[in-house]
């Protein structure tokens, strides 16, 4: 195909969005632009094992959107959302990219980049834009690939060097109230019979560590078969040649994928560890826009990119780094520690990206989180979430469930102190 302009060859590339996602959105919104105008927008915080940061946009046409922006361990991401009010308050709610793009350095990577509270401000105009044109926020984004989204949760033997723990581990997962079959865990360095050899201040591993490490997640494989995948996380501590050797040494339970084993940043370390191993290797949660990914997909630094949309930019922005992915035939999965309605706010999203492979999630464990949102069923059923095809994200509140939650010092969002 010959590309005649500078915006075929980027949308080529997945830089700019695809023309048919734009097309539908614009068919469907042109009727209504300019008739409703944003309202307000409000803040409050869920505290659990980590707080929850849930926002609400209102428009003066009654409606309402909700989203989740980043909670712990981040900090500051209330304040943030509320410094954009005044930048936001009395805008089209349906101009979505052309609101956050206008927040120009609130979103541009500059030193006063606030893209956490817009991520969460951007996934509550989404759902908002479902409610005002009356269709899923999936049809906005150019329509379902899949009816349900594939979850994964963090349940981990309680010592994976003991076959008899590991073997509770499997008996515990397989009869789970949510039918989890994907499962995210890693390896400890503090155990007493780590090797005493190691310099803990470097980034290797002694070669009794990773037989070790080899040993422990065999031992999950014999245990839980193969119905089930076994993920296996770090958080960025390791050099390249042990990176390198970890890759080798989990080969044999052929894991989905190897996350996070370096620092964050790109450095060709990367696109060598890639090349080298026969594991896939998964990043991607704490990088911002399509420009920190770029590097990753066009060098091929990972077989499998894993944003957050509480980091990267919300739905729009994430949907065009999966668009850039695509081009280089390398899927998408998701990171997410949020609460619920995050959780099913990124099904939604995962479901409309072509190809999807799992999203993280803390949920479904059939405590108060689940009952956050009212629901009809499990929020999770045999380990996968089924998006509603209600208008928007078709989220609704229990506030009996969440007022006795709200973070100290916190009022619901729709009474005044």
């Amino acid at each position: 195909m010959k590309l005649t302009s500078r915006r075929q060859f980027l949308q080529s590339l997945g830089l700019l969005p695809g023309a048919a996602l734009l097309t539908r959105y614009h068919a469907l919104a042109d009727a209504e632009k300019g008739k409703t105008r944003i309202r307000d927008i409000k803040v409050m915080m869920l505290q659990g094992p980590r707080t929850y940061t849930l926002v609400k946009v209102e428009s003066d046409a009654g409606l309402h959107g909700i989203g989740e922006a980043y909670g712990s361990p981040g900090v500051g991401v209330k304040e943030g959302i509320l410094a954009l009010k005044p930048e936001l308050i009395g805008k089209d709610p349906l101009g979505i990219d052309a609101l956050i793009t206008g927040l120009g350095w609130r979103t541009d990577g500059s030193a006063h980049m606030l893209l956490r509270a817009v991520s969460g401000v951007e996934m509550a105009l989404w759902d908002l834009a479902g409610k005002t044109l009356e269709v899923p926020t999936t049809t906005l984004l150019g329509g379902k690939f899949r009816d349900r989204v594939r979850m994964y949760d963090h349940s981990a033997p309680a010592d994976i060097m003991i076959p008899a723990s590991c073997r509770e581990w499997a008996d515990r997962v397989k009869s789970d109230r949510s039918g989890f079959t994907a499962h995210k865990f890693g390896f400890s360095h503090t155990d007493p019979r780590s090797d005493p050899a190691r310099d803990r201040s470097n980034r290797v591993l002694t070669t009794k560590e990773i037989a070790r490490i080899r040993q422990g997640f065999e031992n999950c494989r014999e245990a839980i078969g193969w119905d089930h995948d076994i993920l296996v996380h770090c958080h960025w501590e390791y050099d390249l040649r042990t990176s390198i050797q970890l890759a080798q040494a989990l080969e044999p339970i052929r894991p989905l994928w190897l996350e996070d084993p370096m620092p964050i940043e790109y450095t060709e370390s990367w696109k060598r560890l890639v090349a080298s191993s026969n594991v896939p290797i998964c990043t991607g949660e704490n990088l911002a826009r399509r420009q920190g990914f770029k590097d990753f997909i066009i060098s091929q630094g990972c077989d499998i990119l894993h944003p957050d949309l509480r980091n990267t930019g919300g739905f729009l922005e994430t949907k065009r780094i999966a668009d850039l992915a695509d081009v280089f035939s390398l899927p998408m999965a998701t990171h997410n520690t949020g609460s619920v309605i995050h959780t099913v706010a990124t099904a939604h999203w995962a479901s409309t990206i072509r190809d999807f492979v799992a999203s993280e999630t803390v949920v479904g464990h059939g405590d108060w989180m689940d009952e956050v949102l009212i629901h009809d069923g499990p929020v999770i059923k045999n380990g996968f979430i089924t998006p509603v095809d209600r208008p928007g994200l078709g989220l609704e509140l229990n506030p009996d469930v969440v007022k006795p939650h709200l973070a100290p010092g916190e009022t619901y969002w729709d009474q005044v102190r």
